[in-house]
C-alpha cells in the first residue's frame, strides 16, 4: 500500500505539484484498497469452491460403489472435525456431500469449476486429490469402482495417475508411524519402495536427483506457499502433514544409502 501511495503522489507532484501530489496520494491509497480487497475476494472465492468441490467429489466418491455405508459417513463426519470445519462450514460440508450422493451429480462439472477457479494449480489440485484418496482409504480398503472414479478425477485434474501411487504410499508411511506397534508396520523392504513413490523417483535415481525431487515437492507444498494460492485455513494440517511424509519418505531413503 506504501508504495502504491507513494508514486501516486510522485505522479500527482510531477503533474499539478503541491495539490497533484495530494491527489495523487489520495488516488494511490484508494487504488492499492481497491487490488488489496479484489485479491482477499479471489482467495476467498478459491477457498470457498475448494471446499464446496471436496465434499461434493467424496460424496460421488463413498457412492461409487453403490452405496454409501455408515462406516463412510463416519469417514466425512471425522474429515469435518480433522479440518476444524466452524458450524457453518460444516453444514455446507454435508449439503455438498449429499449433492455428491445424487444420482445426476456431474462429476466433470464439478471437477472443471474446480480448475477454473484454481487456475489448474498443481499442488492445490494435489491436494484435493489427497483429501478424496485419504477419505476413501481410511476403512483400510479401496473399492475397484472407487480405485476407477480415482483415476478419473486425477485425468481431468490433469494429475499423473501415479499420484494415486504417490498418495497411498504416503499414507501407509503416515499410518505406519502413527502408533503402530513393534513388528505391525510395513517392513523395511516396503517403507524404502513407498519413500520413492512419495518423492516420485525411481530407485536407481542418483542422489542428486532425490534431493532435487525432494527440494522441489517441498517447495510445492510449503502451507504458507498454499495457503496464499488459496487453500483453505481450515486444510493446512493436512499440508503440514504432506511435507512430513516427504521429509520422513527423504530420510528413509538417505538412510538406507548410507547403510
Amino acid at each position: 500500500m506504501f508504495l502504491a501511495i507513494f508514486f501516486g503522489a510522485l505522479i500527482g507532484y510531477q503533474i499539478g505539484r503541491l495539490p497533484g501530489l495530494i491527489v495523487g496520494a489520495v488516488a494511490g491509497y484508494f487504488i492499492s484498497n481497491a487490488l488489496r480487497n479484489k485479491l482477499r475476494s479471489g482467495i476467498f472465492n478459491i477457498q470457498s469452491q475448494f471446499l464446496e468441490s471436496t465434499f461434493a467429489v467424496m460424496g460421488a466418491l463413498c457412492k461409487a460403489d453403490g452405496v454409501v455405508t455408515e462406516d463412510e459417513i463416519q469417514v466425512a463426519e471425522t474429515l469435518f472435525n480433522r479440518l476444524h470445519l466452524s458450524g457453518e462450514q460444516r453444514e455446507s460440508a454435508k449439503v455438498a456431500f449429499r449433492r455428491g450422493k445424487e444420482a445426476d451429480f456431474d462429476l466433470d462439472a464439478e471437477l472443471e469449476q474446480l480448475l477454473r477457479v484454481t487456475r489448474g494449480n498443481q499442488a492445490l489440485l494435489q491436494m484435493f486429490l489427497q483429501v478424496q484418496v485419504s477419505a476413501v482409504a481410511a476403512d483400510g480398503a479401496i473399492h475397484p469402482a472407487e480405485h476407477e472414479m480415482l483415476l478419473r478425477i486425477a485425468r481431468k485434474l490433469g494429475l499423473p495417475e501415479s499420484q494415486i501411487d504417490q498418495l497411498e504410499a504416503m499414507m501407509r508411511g503416515a499410518y505406519s508411524g502413527a502408533g503402530s506397534s513393534a513388528g505391525a508396520g510395513p517392513s523395511s523392504g516396503r517403507k524404502l519402495a513407498d519413500a520413492y513413490k512419495v518423492l516420485g523417483v525411481s530407485e536407481d535415481a542418483s542422489d542428486a536427483e532425490v534431493k532435487r525431487a525432494y527440494r522441489k515437492l517441498m517447495s510445492e507444498n510449503h502451507p504458507d506457499k498454499l495457503a496464499g494460492r488459496g487453500l483453505p485455513e481450515s486444510m493446512r494440517e493436512m499440508a503440514e502433514e504432506k511435507t512430513r511424509e516427504i521429509s520422513n519418505a527423504y530420510d528413509v531413503i538417505k538412510a538406507a544409502r548410507a547403510a
